[in-house]
């Protein structure tokens, strides 16, 4: 089985570009912090729409799909799910509102991780919800061909519950080490959660639903107002090239993290920057008012409202934004989405 060690965390033998994104990250960081201590409205604004595009990205990374006007009702909890992929799709958003809402007295251990996975399924009809892996598993890759090989075997069902134990103390263990930098340990963990490949499905989700439960009892909480989950997606390719050049000899405990770990922090820094874009574009006043309407339509990746630029926007009127709206629609520079008080504007 794969000795679960993470003590070459504190070696001092670290990659430099590792550390210096750590820092920037710890840095970025403490810059968000004073920020949301003075502009709370804006960061609640900023958490709604990242909660929906992190629902869709995460099931769309695993093929789990629906239109971007149910997901926003499914997130928003105005409307039951209609088929199976809707059932996954709001089994994520109440795992996600859970992290949200008491991440601080969750403890990364079997009974939060079985507990979360439950809920993750809890709308469909599967009996493995909450449960290990009763059978062993594989994961596949196609070839341009349309071959399937297998390209990495988890640990074994029989096995998997030691596993999952030995992967808990491990973090704990780390975790009390004041020369491991949780940034660099973090990434590790959720590697290994994916090579042990718990469950029967679900596994990616999960992964991506503890690495925000990880990172915000660590401090860092940029993906509740950034989307992690969405720039994984964005960079599905190099996260998956990631994930198999981490996992190559995991079983023999000689794999190297550093590729998977460059990657999730790599996505990580990321959120942080898009973080202080998005808030220099609602809160800035060095820019037209003008200016910061179109850049928000422009950077949001879901269709969006004029009622939610307006919230997004507290200061400017909404005379002015729909104005600017309009002219924007007729330059041919958004389209609308829906009629009516329903209308929506989304970048051409």
């Amino acid at each position: 089985m794969h000795i679960f060690d993470y003590s070459f965390l504190n070696n001092g033998m670290l990659p430099s570009d590792l550390v210096n994104v750590t820092a920037s990250i710890s840095s970025l960081k403490t810059a968000s912090q004073f920020r949301k201590n003075g502009f709370q409205k804006v960061f609640t604004e900023l958490e709604k729409i990242a909660k929906i595009q992190s629902v869709k990205s995460s099931n769309e990374i695993e093929g789990i799909v629906t239109t971007d006007e149910r997901i926003i009702q499914i997130v928003q909890q105005n409307s039951a799910p209609l088929n199976h992929n809707e059932q996954e799709i709001s089994g994520y958003r109440d795992v996600l509102d859970l992290i949200h809402a008491g991440y601080q007295t969750m403890q990364f251990n079997e009974k939060t991780v079985l507990d979360l996975h439950k809920t993750l399924l809890s709308s469909t009809d599967y009996d493995y919800a909450g449960m290990y892996k009763r059978d062993d598993n594989v994961i596949l890759e196609i070839d341009s061909h349309g071959t399937q090989k297998v390209r990495f075997a988890p640990v074994p069902a029989e096995e998997t519950k030691e596993a999952m134990g030995q992967l808990f103390l491990a973090y704990m263990n780390a975790s009390s080490n004041p020369n491991i930098n949780s940034l660099l340990l973090i990434p590790c963990v959720i590697l290994d959660f994916l090579c042990i490949h718990p469950f029967r499905d679900g596994n990616g989700r999960m992964s991506r639903l503890l690495s925000l439960l990880l990172l915000y009892k660590n401090g860092f909480d940029v993906g509740k107002y950034i989307s992690f989950e969405e720039q994984i997606n964005k960079n599905k390719t190099w996260y998956y090239q990631s994930l198999k050049e981490s996992s190559e000899n995991w079983h023999e405990s000689k794999n190297n993290y550093f590729p998977f770990m460059q990657n999730f922090l790599s996505m990580l820094y990321e959120c942080y920057q898009e973080l202080d874009r998005r808030f220099a574009v609602v809160n800035s006043n060095k820019i037209t008012k003008s200016s910061r309407i179109e850049a928000t339509v422009l950077n949001s990746l879901l269709p969006i409202s004029k009622a939610e630029i307006c919230h997004l926007l507290p200061d400017i009127s909404p005379t002015t934004v729909e104005a600017v709206l309009g002219k924007m629609v007729k330059n041919g520079v958004i389209t609308t989405v829906g009629s009516g008080r329903g209308t929506k504007y989304i970048r051409n």
